[in-house]
């Protein structure tokens, strides 16, 4: 189903070897536990002129500043993604933009007027050999 959300219940009834309402029940549960987060369409961003693909990483200054930062980049529809790491940078993100103009616009006059944003570093993706959402779950097997 992270393949293809679309697949059909009697499909997916198949594929598991149980009786359509058997599958129909196990995907409400499924849900019901958090398993399952949610249903989408995956937009193809070059189609929809979101070309440029870039990784910034950020340096807050102070940790009182973290929850600020968390709560204004995370408004930033540009930013895809945004993780805590380790190591120097307090923060790494994923954006998405239509170009380097767009690119320098976000960088330079939203992220870095984010209040404790000290520094940061860019790096923009020449190409993209992989980019999935799908999770490796590990089937009943390989569990435990």
């Amino acid at each position: 189903m992270q393949i293809d959300g679309r697949v059909t219940n009697a499909a997916l009834a198949e594929a598991t070897g149980l009786s359509v309402s058997a599958a129909n029940e196990r995907l409400r549960r499924l849900q019901e536990r958090g398993v399952i987060t949610g249903w989408g369409a995956r937009v193809d961003p070059e189609t929809v002129g979101l070309d440029l693909l870039a990784f910034l990483f950020v340096l807050v200054d102070r940790t009182e500043h973290n929850a600020g930062f968390i709560a204004a980049a995370s408004a930033l529809p540009e930013v895809l993604e945004l993780h805590h790491v380790t190591g120097e940078w307090s923060y790494l993100l994923k954006v998405r933009v239509a170009g380097t103009k767009a690119l320098e616009r976000l960088v330079s006059d939203r992220i870095k007027a984010i209040p404790g944003v000290a520094r940061s570093l860019t790096f923009i993706a020449l190409s993209s050999a992989k980019e999935t959402a799908a999770l490796p779950v590990p089937g009943p097997e390989g569990r435990g």
